[in-house]
């Protein structure tokens, strides 16, 4: 029954009650028991649950009974922070209304708007939703004010409600029957099914989520997967369920699945990749839909060099759980080997990086993270840049280009000055500034990229005492005056250490930089030079004095000729040892990368 049906998701800032909202909504419709029930039932990891944040979109789909009819609803959960809008934008696509959840005590944030842009492109009935309503600080008309004037949605029906005690939530249940349209879509017309997820199960392989658009799947089908070519039989159908998955013989027009065609690769199960009869195909996929472009890219390598085959099995298995993540090896004169891996963003990284050391029991070292940057060479030709030491010599360089974000900042209008000066301090330029009310201040600003991968989310946060908030969009690339920063240690160049940096700003880093690794190399016998150089001409140096050994300890007495010849030799010594002197660094050294400022 298409008409019964309601697919839905639900938007909204990290943090204001999205997880918990749903976990109301499932325990309302009683797909779950009291006793079974858990907090943020939907994140299946141990991160999010941690972190209390969303990193896998997730569904379910839910019966609700309304004035006797029985209506089948497919909510599927989305994440909030910025690093997984693609996740968002999938689920957006595969639904056609979603809750905007705003939070009663804090208002609209960035994520808010971003994330209704994306609702509205993909034309989906809005219900704006005021969540935390039990709380003493929450003004729910203020925050209904704020929406009409920031996003202009019709606040008069919003809904109240509070996801901690179940206050609204019968309410918004009704709502999402109302007011949500029923899937459209043709029956009787070929198979046509977005795969909108998928993720490895060890016992089933390789499992796709898929919202069908017309005709039905039906077990024992065949199947063709439209990007791929290939043809595949399908094995098992099942309706997703908080605890267990319901077993199904057909998912028909409208209808959310999970489908196992026994694949022992998710690379075969694209996310965005159209599903559809083998026998009598649609004649064309389903657009509209944008893969995961990675943004930020670091190196990855084992601290024990012998683990590189394991953080490659690593990466692959989890490579089937996230298909966001890029991967390709590289070596390192510093680190050895290990792997470039891209990044959809700093907290994607960090995940990534937790759940590698966390599942599969390594021990792993991050180089500075770095974006794309496009090189025009003097001959015209052009070339991608992932790792500073790809950049050729600066006689070949016409112009780098280097990409730059579009970035939303809200911030209550008394910290105003102190965000103007640190998007101004990472080069930002102001596209526009609104008060959407006289305490709040809406910025957008167009920054290179590289300013934001390293830790312009904490300095934001902390300047305004953790009131503001951001987003980002990317929007081309664009001319930048750029230069290599090298890092020698005894004379030779660590190729793990260097950075791309503005040439205004190369010389305070430089002088930084060493002054931070002067702290971290050891003393050696000899001494030791800390140098940091652009191209031949170096702009700054330290050096770490030598550790002296007294050799005239076993003179005594006798003349001053004995000691000064004991030391001559030593003079001697240390000079042939700094020519073939070799430095180890410190694991630490590699991480100042990411503290300089």
């Amino acid at each position: 029954m298409q008409d019964k049906i309601r697919n839905f998701s639900i938007i909204a800032h990290i943090d204001h009650g999205k997880s918990t909202l749903a976990d109301r909504l499932i325990q309302e419709c009683g797909a779950v028991t009291d006793r079974q029930m858990s907090a943020q039932m939907m994140d299946t990891m141990d991160i999010e649950k941690e972190r209390g944040i969303t990193i896998k979109a997730q569904s379910v789909r839910l019966q609700y009974e309304k004035d006797g009819e029985i209506y089948t609803l497919n909510l599927i959960d989305t994440p909030g922070h910025v690093d997984f809008s693609y996740e968002v934008s999938r689920s957006l696509a595969s639904s056609e209304g979603a809750l905007l959840v705003v939070d009663a005590s804090q208002g609209v944030e960035a994520q808010t708007i971003a994330n209704v842009y994306i609702a509205l492109e993909n034309d989906l009935e809005l219900i704006p939703v005021i969540n935390k309503i039990d709380l003493p600080a929450a003004e729910p008309d203020r925050v209904k004010e704020e929406i009409e004037q920031t996003i202009g949605l019709d606040c008069t029906d919003a809904i109240e409600t509070s996801a901690k005690t179940g206050q609204g939530i019968k309410e918004l249940l009704d709502a999402i029957v109302d007011r949500i349209p029923a899937p459209s879509g043709d029956e009787k017309a070929p198979t046509k099914a977005l795969i909108y997820d998928s993720w490895f199960d060890n016992y089933l392989g390789a499992l796709a989520l898929v919202r069908v658009y017309d005709g039905e799947i039906r077990k024992g089908q065949e199947v063709l997967v439209m990007g791929t070519k290939n043809r595949h039989e399908v094995l098992s159908l099942t309706y997703p369920h908080p605890l267990k998955p319901v077993k199904t013989d057909a998912i028909k027009t409208g209808e959310i699945g999970i489908v196992s065609l026994g694949l022992k690769n998710v690379g075969d199960l694209r996310v965005g990749d159209t599903i559809t009869d083998a026998k009598n195909p649609t004649p064309e996929p389903i657009g509209g839909f944008e893969e995961a472009k990675p943004f930020v890219f670091a190196g990855l390598y084992p601290i024990e060099t012998d683990k590189f085959e394991d953080l490659r099995d690593a990466l692959d298995k989890l490579r089937l759980n996230d298909a966001s993540i890029s991967y390709e090896p590289e070596t390192s004169v510093a680190l050895g080997f290990g792997f470039r891996v891209g990044f959809l963003g700093m907290l994607h990284m960090e995940v990534v990086k937790e759940r590698l050391e966390r599942e599969f029991g390594l021990d792993l070292i991050a180089t500075a993270p770095t974006v794309i940057y496009k090189v025009i060479k003097n001959d015209g030709t052009e070339v991608e840049i992932h790792n500073p030491s790809e950049l050729p010599p600066v006689n070949e360089i016409d112009k780098i280009l280097e990409p730059y974000v579009k970035a939303t900042i809200l911030t209550p209008s008394e910290y105003l000055g102190n965000v103007i000066t640190l998007v101004n301090d990472k080069r930002g330029i102001q596209e526009k500034m609104d008060y959407i009310t006289p305490e709040r201040v809406l910025l957008e600003y167009a920054i290179p990229m590289n300013e934001i991968v390293m830790d312009f989310y904490d300095k934001l946060k902390s300047t305004t005492k953790g009131y503001a908030s951001f987003d980002y969009e990317p929007i081309g690339y664009r001319e930048g005056d750029l230069v290599k920063l090298d890092i020698r240690v005894a004379g030779e160049v660590v190729d793990a250490l260097s950075i791309i940096v503005p040439k205004s700003k190369a010389l305070t880093k430089g002088r930084e930089f060493v002054k931070q690794m002067k702290e971290l190399v050891p003393r050696q016998l000899f001494e030791v030079a800390i140098q940091a150089s652009i191209g031949n001409k170096i702009i700054s140096r330290e050096t770490v004095k030598s550790m002296g050994k007294n050799v005239t300890a076993k003179c005594y007495g006798g003349d001053i000729t004995r000691k000064r010849k004991l030391l001559e030799k030593q003079k001697a010594g240390k000079k042939r040892m700094k020519s073939i002197g070799k430095v180890q660094l410190p694991q630490e050294a590699f991480l100042t990368v990411l503290k300089i400022d």
